[in-house]
């Protein structure tokens, strides 16, 4: 326990450098903090000669940033040099004035002129009329994913991706670093299974750059999707290492969405995202700490979750008893502004941390109490429980169910997770 204190207080050290200095300034990085320039810097700095002379599409949200938080969008259209058509944007918003399962509309944008489109949820059949009405020639994507194959945005840059493909579109994707690093974890996603939240076969945490993802999007899944590859072109972050998390890097943290509002949010996030899969227990949304928060209504959940965790001696972990009252409680209503009761998950070693394998221990505790209860979607009878479609196949709520520890839970999925390793190597820029 005491070395997992002084790594926790280790970190905390280097947090607080990382804050105080300033993005991008001379000399601004920390002692141990890697400079590092994403695709968007590396396009500007080239004056984006990567667009020179085309009709470009950006499907971006507030995330699409350089070191001074100036938006691609805005870059683009101050500098002259690009011919922006259109901009798409995501769950979200372009802007990200909306909430999970949200957007902002169609529309124009206020700060530069240019048509926002809706495209949210988008049919590949949506984006090639998108694509058509805006007269789009080059479909720029930059966004900043976090590394869970449940985080909708890698999905939205694969149906955009076909579309593209199937229009003979080009296809430019500004590469940011995976801010929990080039690890995979977590089993794979079925056929049976797939949907917003998991459309192809990666496992959980996929350990991508989202540049990687769309080599290996483009050569393993577009030409039987859209009948060939898509013109792809991928401008590649330097001086990123698989090793890195966000927070060994320089790069400024915009929030990705309402609910993700720190790096530590999305180390978290591949594990304690399969709580959204659970009717009985909130996953932390409306606190301060989203996925990091974890508990039910404190008259059916109580410290002993806690205490049994904490007995686990799980790597890279500990847990603090926590109650707190969510003030937003998604696809939850019997949970909002009630008192609840719980764990916060602190992580004190990132590199011995593994969320999905600690998200499985606290699924095998909570389904102890006999308020736990898997939620289930009326609107999809053949697929009724949401953890199904999240966790890839009912496997990982039937082995639960039946009492499997989590050696066997994790132990279930280590074949396809190495498959899944040997087949993105060739894709890895890293």
């Amino acid at each position: 326990m005491e070395r997992r204190r002084f790594l926790a207080s280790a970190g905390a050290v280097t947090a607080g450098a990382v804050a105080a200095a300033a993005p991008g300034s001379p000399g601004a990085a920390a002692p141990g903090i890697r400079r590092v320039q994403t695709g968007l810097d590396v396009l500007v700095r080239s004056r984006f000669a990567e667009l020179s002379g085309q009709r470009v599409g950006v499907i971006s949200n507030p995330t699409g940033v350089d070191s001074a938080y100036r938006h691609l969008v805005d870059l683009m259209h101050a500098s002259g040099a690009v011919r922006i058509a259109a901009a798409f944007g995501p769950e979200h918003g372009f802007r990200g004035s909306a909430q999970a399962g949200g957007s902002e509309g169609t529309g124009i944008d206020a700060r530069t002129g240019i048509t926002v489109y809706d495209a949210y949820g988008a049919s590949q059949a949506k984006w090639e009329s998108m694509y058509a009405e805006a007269g789009v020639d080059t479909v720029v994507f930059d966004i900043q994913d976090v590394g869970a194959r449940f985080y909708t945005y890698i999905w939205t840059m694969y149906t955009s991706m076909a579309a593209a493909a199937r229009t003979g579109k080009r296809y430019v994707v500004l590469d940011r670093p995976n801010p929990i690093g080039g690890t995979a974890r977590g089993p794979m996603m079925t056929p049976a299974y797939t949907s917003g939240v998991g459309l192809k076969e990666i496992v959980q945490q996929h350990g991508m750059t989202v540049g990687e993802l769309a080599r290996f999007f483009n050569a393993e899944f577009l030409p039987a999707e859209a009948g060939r590859s898509v013109d792809l072109h991928v401008v590649a972050c330097r001086h990123w290492k698989r090793t890195a998390l966000a927070a060994d890097t320089d790069l400024p943290w915009v929030m990705p969405s309402p609910n993700m509002p720190t790096p530590d949010t999305a180390l978290v996030y591949p594990g304690t995202g399969l709580f959204e899969g659970v009717a009985s227990i909130t996953e932390g949304r409306g606190t301060c700490r989203p996925f990091e928060l974890i508990g039910g209504l404190a008259d059916d959940f109580d410290y002993h979750w806690c205490d049994r965790l904490n007995a686990r001696e799980l790597p890279g972990v500990e847990f603090r008893e926590a109650y707190f009252t969510p003030t937003s409680a998604g696809q939850k209503p019997a949970l909002l502004n009630k008192l609840c009761a719980g764990v916060e998950v602190k992580v004190v070693d990132r590199a011995a941390y593994d969320p999905i394998r600690t998200a499985v221990a606290m699924l095998v505790e909570a389904r102890k109490y006999p308020a736990f209860a898997w939620r289930q979607d009326s609107w999809d009878a053949a697929r009724p429980y949401w953890v199904d479609k999240l966790s890839g196949s009912p496997r990982l709520r039937t082995m639960i169910d039946a009492g499997a520890d989590v050696d066997d839970v994790v132990g279930a999925w280590a074949d396809e997770l190495a498959a899944f390793e040997r087949r993105r190597r060739p894709y890895l820029l890293y």
